[in-house]
């Protein structure tokens, strides 16, 4: 009964260690925020439909190399880094287009 409880017990963890090689959730809570700040610029007039535009598809480009980087099932701290530069690259973007002299019509 011990060894039963033994071997159902450390699945339990090594498959919750799994999960959390490939979890995300700061990469995630990142996407969906700056997707916000992009509806909420497109709505208020500070990007125009083509700032947008290249804002989301470099969105795209992010989900692109998440996906990638959850492909082989481990997540490792180089490609954390990497997806990290993007998003901070992104966030940059995302606040020069909302603050430049252009505005939608």
């Amino acid at each position: 009964m011990k060894r039963i409880l033994i071997l159902v017990l450390a699945a339990a963890l090594f498959g919750s260690v799994s999960f959390a090689q490939t979890a995300t959730p700061k990469v995630t809570k990142r996407q969906h925020h700056q997707q916000q700040r992009i509806k909420q610029g497109v709505k208020s007039g500070e990007l125009t439909k083509g700032e947008a535009a290249r804002l989301e598809a470099q969105q795209g480009r992010i989900a692109v190399d998440k996906a990638k980087a959850k492909s082989d099932g481990v997540v490792t701290p180089k490609e954390r880094a990497k997806l990290n530069r993007e998003q901070n690259r992104a966030s940059r973007n995302i606040y020069r287009k909302k603050h430049n002299a252009k505005e939608q019509h």
